[in-house]
C-alpha cells in the first residue's frame, strides 16, 4: 500500500525536527560555547588561598608540582589547566591535597636543569673562542704591519695608465728637451752606448713652485715605456729610527727587479737636507734615510738601469753629497715661462675650454708676466667658473680680466659710495697712475680702478712689469729709482691736494716697498755713496728659523747707521721728485679724479691718452706764451719730469 505525498513529507519533516531538537541550542548555541571557551582560557589563574579552597571543595582533578619553578600545574575536573605559584617546600599544599584525596605528582626537573646548564656553558665557551679569535686576528694584523713597517709603498704606474705626454707640457722647452733625451736613452740605449755614453743615474728638477716639475715627471711616466715608481719624500720619514732607510732599500730592491725603470721622488728636500745642520745636530731618522739614499744611488753595489728623478724648489738646503755627479748627474732648472712660453701654456689649457673669438692668447701672455704654469691654469679655470656663473657659452675678455683681478687683488666687494673716502682713494691712485706715465723707466700702467677688493684694498693702479727686465734679470739703478718714485705717488698726491696735516696711513704698504728697495740698493747692489759693497746676503739662515734666531749683521754699528741714512735719503728724494711732478699738474689730477669717480675704472691706454692730450695742450700754451714773451724758458716742472730716472 503506497503512502500519499503529503504523508511522506510529514514523515520527512518529523526526523529533521527531532534532530534539530536533539542538538541543545542548535546553531545559536555555537557562538556562546566559543565565547565561554575563550573566557575559560583567558581568565587569570586562582590565588594560592583560592586553590586550597578548590582542592578542599573537590573541584581539582590532579596536581603536578615543579620544585625548580616553585609552581604547581592544576588540572580541574572541567578540563581547565592553570599554573599557580607556590611556596618552596610547601607543606600546606601537601596536607590539603592529601586530605582531599587529590593525586599529587612531583615533576623531575633535573634533566631540564642539566640541558639549560649545558646550553649556557656552551654559549660561554663559544663566546670565549670568538674573543680569542678576534685577539689573535688583531695580533696578526699588528704583526704584519710591524713586519711591513719598513717596506715602501711606491705607486707603480702601469704602461698606458698616464695620459700626460710631452706635447701637453709647454713653456719649458729646455727642460723638456733634457728629459726627452733621458726617455730616448731608455728606449734606444744602443745609440748612446755605442760611443761610450752612460745613462744618467739621477736627474734633479729645480724651480719655483708651479712651474711644472711634477707635470714633467708625469709626462716622462707617459712617454718612457718602462716601469715608473713615484713616491713623496715625506713617505720615507717616520718617528722610528731606521724605518726610512729600510723603505729606501725596499724601494730600490723593487726597482732593480724591474730595471730599466724610473723612480720619481717629489719634494726630495724633505729627506735630502744637509746633515748636521740646525740646533742639536739634525735629525737621526732623516739623516739615516739620506745616508741610505746616497748609498743606493752611488754606493759599492751596482745600480745600473735605475734612474732617480727628483723635484724640489729648495736646492739651497740639499746636502752636497747628494748633489754631486754620480748621484744627480743632471740638474735641470725649470724657470718661470717667458711671454712665448706663457702663450703656449695658455694654448694647452685652452684646448678643453671654449674661448670667444675676440680673446687673444698673445695679449694675455703679455699681460701676465711672472705667472707660472699653475697660475695660468688657475686663471683660465677661474675665468671658466665666472663664465658658467654668468650663463655664457664662451670665455670672453671680461671673464679673463675679472679672473686676473680676483687672483692678483682678491675678491671684489661692494663699490664705494661717492664720498670723501672715495675721493681720497681716487687722488691716491691717480697719483700712482700719473707718475707711471711721467717717469721714464717706470712700469707700464695696465689699469687704475676704484672698485674695492677684499682685505681693505679700496682701489689700485696695476702696472705691467717690463718683460725684458724679467727675462734678463738685470735691474738698472734708474728702474729702481723709478719704482720708488711711483710708489711714493699716493703719498705725494695726498700732500699736494690735502696738505701735510691731512695725509693718511693708506701709503703704509708703499712705504714698506720703498724701504725694501732702498735697502737692497744700498746693501746688496752698491747703488749708494757707501761704495760697491754687498753688505747683506740673500736671506736669513734657513736651518735656524727665520724669526726665532736672527743672525747679527756682518758690519759695524756705524756702518748700520750710515746704511739707514742712505735709505732715508733715497726715500726722501723719491717723495720730493713725486711731489715736484704732481704739483704743477693739479688741474690734470682733478680732471682725472672726476673721470675716475664717474667711470670707476680706466684702462692704461685711455689714461695715457688723456695725459698726452693734456700735455699737448700744455705745450701749445707754452709755445704761444714763448712767442708773446720773447723766448722765456719753459716750465721748471717739465724739465724735472725729463730728468727723473736719468
Amino acid at each position: 500500500m503506497s503512502a500519499s505525498p503529503s504523508q511522506s513529507s510529514a514523515e520527512s519533516k518529523a526526523p529533521a525536527e527531532a534532530r534539530s531538537a536533539a542538538a541543545p541550542g542548535g546553531a545559536r548555541d555555537q557562538p556562546r560555547n566559543l565565547r565561554q571557551l575563550l573566557e575559560r582560557h583567558t581568565e587569570p589563574p586562582p590565588s594560592y588561598s583560592a586553590l586550597l579552597k578548590q582542592i578542599t571543595a573537590g573541584q581539582v582533578k590532579d596536581l603536578e608540582l615543579s620544585p625548580r619553578q616553585r609552581a604547581v600545574q592544576v588540572t580541574f575536573k572541567s578540563g581547565k589547566q592553570v599554573q599557580v605559584p607556590v611556596f618552596d617546600n610547601d607543606q600546606q599544599l601537601l596536607r590539603t591535597a592529601e586530605a582531599a584525596g587529590v593525586p599529587l605528582a612531583v615533576r623531575d626537573d633535573r634533566a631540564d636543569a642539566a640541558a639549560a646548564s649545558l646550553v649556557s656553558n656552551g654559549l660561554l665557551v663559544l663566546l670565549l673562542l670568538a674573543g680569542l679569535a678576534m685577539v689573535l686576528r688583531r695580533s696578526a694584523q699588528v704583526a704584519n704591519r710591524a713586519m711591513g713597517f719598513g717596506s715602501s709603498k711606491p705607486r707603480l704606474q702601469a704602461e698606458g695608465s698616464v695620459a700626460v705626454r710631452f706635447e701637453d707640457v709647454a713653456g719649458i722647452a729646455e727642460a723638456k728637451e733634457e728629459l726627452q733625451e733621458v726617455v730616448a736613452f731608455l728606449k734606444a740605449p744602443e745609440r748612446y752606448t755605442a760611443i761610450g755614453a752612460r745613462i744618467p743615474k739621477g736627474v734633479l728638477l729645480v724651480g719655483p713652485p708651479g712651474t711644472g716639475k711634477t707635470l714633467l715627471a708625469r709626462a716622462i711616466a707617459g712617454e718612457a715605456g718602462v716601469p715608473f715608481f713615484s713616491m713623496a719624500a715625506s713617505e720615507f720619514v717616520e718617528m722610528f729610527v731606521g724605518v726610512g732607510a729600510s723603505r729606501v732599500r725596499d724601494l730600490f730592491r723593487k726597482a732593480k727587479a724591474k730595471a730599466p725603470c724610473i723612480i720619481f721622488i717629489d719634494e726630495i728636500d724633505a729627506v735630502g737636507r744637509q746633515r748636521g745642520a740646525g740646533i742639536g745636530g739634525g735629525n737621526d731618522e732623516r739623516e739615516q734615510t739620506l745616508n741610505q739614499l746616497l748609498t743606493e744611488m752611488d754606493g759599492f753595489a751596482d745600480n745600473s738601469g735605475v734612474i732617480l728623478l727628483a723635484a724640489t724648489n729648495r736646492p739651497d738646503v740639499l746636502d752636497a753629497a747628494l748633489m754631486r755627479p754620480g748621484r744627480f748627474d743632471r740638474r735641470i732648472t725649470v724657470d718661470l715661462p717667458d711671454r712665448r712660453g706663457r702663450e703656449a701654456i695658455l694654448a694647452v689649457h685652452a684646448r678643453t675650454r671654449p674661448l670667444a673669438e675676440a680673446v687673444s692668447l698673445a695679449d694675455w701672455a703679455s699681460r701676465t708676466p711672472g705667472f707660472s704654469g699653475a697660475d695660468l691654469s688657475n686663471l683660465l679655470n677661474e675665468a671658466a667658473i665666472l663664465t658658467a656663473r654668468r650663463e655664457q657659452s664662451a670665455i670672453d675678455e671680461q671673464a679673463l680680466s675679472d679672473a686676473l683681478e680676483r687672483i692678483t687683488m682678491g675678491l671684489s666687494v661692494a663699490p664705494l659710495q661717492d664720498s670723501a673716502k672715495k675721493r681720497l682713494i681716487a687722488y691716491h691712485e691717480v697719483g700712482h697712475a700719473l707718475l707711471t706715465t711721467l717717469v721714464p723707466h717706470a712700469d707700464r700702467l695696465d689699469k687704475v680702478t676704484l672698485l674695492p677688493r677684499a682685505g681693505g684694498v679700496g682701489g689700485f693702479a696695476r702696472t705691467m712689469p717690463d718683460e725684458e727686465v724679467l727675462d734678463s734679470g738685470l735691474i738698472s739703478r734708474a728702474y729702481l729709482l723709478a719704482r720708488m718714485v711711483v710708489a711714493m705717488g699716493g703719498r705725494a698726491a695726498e700732500l699736494v691736494v690735502f696738505g701735510a696735516n691731512e695725509v693718511t696711513q693708506g701709503a703704509s704698504g708703499d712705504l714698506e716697498l720703498v724701504a725694501r728697495i732702498g735697502r737692497e740698493m744700498v746693501t746688496r747692489y752698491g747703488f749708494s755713496t757707501l761704495g760697491p759693497l754687498a753688505l747683506e746676503g740673500d736671506g736669513p739662515e734657513v736651518f735656524l728659523g727665520r724669526d726665532w734666531l736672527r743672525s747679527q749683521p756682518h758690519y759695524s754699528e756705524d756702518t748700520g747707521r750710515r746704511i739707514d741714512d742712505q735709505v732715508r735719503q733715497l726715500a726722501r728724494h723719491a717723495l720730493d721728485q713725486a711731489v715736484a711732478l704732481l704739483q704743477p699738474r693739479r688741474a690734470l689730477m682733478d680732471d682725472l679724479v672726476e673721470r675716475l669717480i664717474v667711470e670707476e675704472t680706466l684702462d692704461g691706454d685711455l689714461f695715457r691718452s688723456l695725459v698726452e692730450a693734456d700735455g699737448q695742450a700744455g705745450r701749445a700754451g707754452i709755445t704761444a706764451g714763448a712767442v708773446s714773451s720773447a723766448g722765456q724758458p719753459p716750465a721748471e716742472a717739465d724739465v724735472q719730469a725729463a730728468q727723473v730716472g736719468v
